[in-house]
């Protein structure tokens, strides 16, 4: 695949498994989003934040971006709030993630005041489900993610699997048509609900997500469990790759009959991985 992002070494970059989101105003939060085990630490300029106090929020994940490795969701793509952001962060973080983004043109105007920043870009909105592909075909763009919420807003429906199935494998098929990641699923809201979140978080990954926001750090270690291969599942991988090898990578079968050609042997690589 080609335009598979990598990072300063050469390697492809792996998309996270958790994004724990923390208000950028709040002091308490800033310090612990970073003990909670998530893969990445995000911190939140935009719907967390009041109005009033964006500038004071701004200010605050500046001196922590200083200090510690993070991502922050910046304000929507051009407008003041968001420009602020890029100028006092861009040289900080380690990426950015961008919300409402519904354009090609969304993506290029954060990479001009971000240059050579990873740019995570969710989608919110019907416009930005018909943008995907274009959006995720920008070099900038790094990952896709989905803002569930949102969309259901947007669309006047509940945001459940069936009635966002469309829009969710969509994204699947625009992030892998445009070489990039499998996309992230976004966040669950009911906090205390864990066979609820593990139901979603599982209904993520067989329509092809890997990763999902968080909001609480109870909820990264279901999000982790989901997204790990089962003993089942790595045992099947070995077996595969194990019969594709002594088959030289011509098309054979295991011991137990099962079909092995090229791709089933790269879904088995796959899970290795991940």
């Amino acid at each position: 695949m080609k335009n598979i992002p990598e990072d300063a070494g050469g390697q492809a970059i792996r998309p996270p498994r958790t994004w724990l989101f923390a208000p950028g105003h709040s002091e308490k939060l800033l310090r612990q989003v970073f003990e909670a085990g998530a893969d990445v630490a995000l911190l939140d300029l935009e719907d967390a934040v009041p109005p009033d106090i964006k500038d004071r929020a701004r200010e605050m994940v500046a001196l922590v971006a200083a200090e510690r490795a993070c991502w922050v969701r910046v304000n929507r793509a051009g407008s003041e709030e968001c420009a602020r952001d890029l100028a006092a962060l861009a040289r900080s973080v380690v990426g950015i993630r961008v919300p409402k983004v519904e354009s090609a043109a969304d993506v290029v105007w954060v990479a001009e005041r971000a240059p050579g920043v990873p740019l995570d870009c969710t989608i919110e909105s019907a416009s930005g489900v018909i943008a995907a592909f274009e959006i995720a075909s920008q070099p900038a763009c790094t990952f896709l993610s989905y803002g569930g919420l949102d969309l259901a807003a947007d669309l006047g429906i509940q945001g459940r699997d069936q009635e966002t199935l469309f829009a969710r494998s969509y994204l699947v098929v625009a992030a892998r048509a445009a070489g990039k990641p499998p996309p992230s699923d976004g966040v669950y809201p009911m906090l205390y609900d864990d066979g609820g979140l593990r139901q979603e978080t599982e209904a993520a990954r067989r329509v092809g997500f890997f990763g999902k926001s968080a909001i609480h750090p109870r909820q990264v270690p279901i999000i982790h469990e989901v997204f790990a291969p089962t003993p089942d599942e790595v045992a099947w991988a070995r077996r595969v790759l194990a019969a594709f090898e002594e088959s030289g990578g011509a098309a054979t079968r295991t011991a137990d009959g099962e079909f092995v050609d090229m791709p089933v042997a790269e879904r088995a690589r796959r899970l290795m991985l991940g």
